[in-house]
């Protein structure tokens, strides 16, 4: 990885971020507990990568007002998704990482306007690909696209 290719703070954060919604809803942990851990034991170590590289670091306040932006608004965040769903779908029907995608995509689109919605929309996709190689990603794409034509109509 050159360091043109260097992964941007921001999306470290949102990665990040997924990980914890994911984290929260398997474990049962708090946010606050998860927030502090990715702090004190994930972010910032001197992790080299496959060319000697450090990995890129995250923005960390912007990963904690996403972990905890979507849990305090999570009602109106899961109502956003479940919305743009097809008929009759449930947000438990699907899978705990597309939910915390979603979740995480869903919250930036409508508390971040400073963010422009193809930056949020292609940043979570290609979080989406990093762990799904079917077609989660195309949904992910189309839903959150949707939610942000309701969010920033």
């Amino acid at each position: 990885m050159s360091r043109g290719d260097r992964i941007q703070p921001r999306s470290v954060a949102r990665l990040a971020a997924v990980q914890a919604l994911y984290q929260m809803e398997v474990s049962g942990v708090g946010v606050d507990a998860v927030v502090r851990e990715f702090s004190e034991h994930r972010f910032d170590r001197d992790v080299d990568g496959p060319d000697g590289d450090r990995l890129a670091q995250a923005d960390e306040a912007f990963f904690a007002e996403l972990a905890k932006g979507v849990v305090a608004h999570q009602a109106a965040v899961d109502q956003a998704i479940v919305k743009r769903l097809a008929s009759g779908w449930k947000l438990e029907r699907l899978d705990a990482t597309a939910r915390a995608v979603l979740r995480s995509g869903a919250y930036e689109l409508m508390h971040r306007p400073d963010v422009p919605k193809e930056v949020v929309i292609d940043e979570y996709v290609e979080i989406a690909k990093s762990f799904f190689e079917g077609p989660e990603s195309g949904f992910i794409n189309g839903a959150l696209d949707a939610i942000a034509r309701d969010a920033r109509s």
